[in-house]
């Protein structure tokens, strides 16, 4: 599946921190209501994409290493979900006995473009924008 709820839950954690305020977790979550079993873990992912900055210790939290309308869908799905795909045969690599000796599955190629059309729309649009 393409969009997952811990990018459903990435992109409403970025929501949360997009007036450049530092917030603790639990802020986020009571916010955006998010589960914290699943916000510490995708808070990391966020961190590691250079989307986010966190503070340890008492006054410790989290800011926005980016301006929102620099940071598109695509960006956030991206960092929690590696590959995004909508079926797995779109896998680079992937080997599909319909896709040999030169001839091209049909659906294969549909669910393709498909991808392509869903990607273009992610990178199109920032957070700006839907926030």
């Amino acid at each position: 599946m393409l969009i997952t709820k811990e990018s459903d839950y990435a992109v409403r954690i970025l929501r949360a921190l997009r007036d450049g305020e530092k917030r603790t977790m639990p802020y986020v979550c009571e916010q955006e209501n998010i589960p914290h079993q699943y916000a510490y873990k995708i808070i990391k992912k966020l961190e590691r994409a250079g989307l986010v900055r966190s503070y340890r210790g008492a006054g410790g939290g989290y800011t926005l290493l980016k301006n929102t309308a620099k940071i598109t869908l695509l960006d956030v799905v991206s960092a929690v979900d590696k590959e995004a795909l909508l079926f797995e045969c779109l896998r680079h690599g992937h080997h599909c006995p319909m896709n040999e000796g030169g001839k091209k599955c049909r659906v294969h190629m549909e669910f393709n473009r498909i991808q392509n059309v869903i990607l273009s729309s992610l990178k199109e649009k920032s957070l700006t924008e839907i926030f």
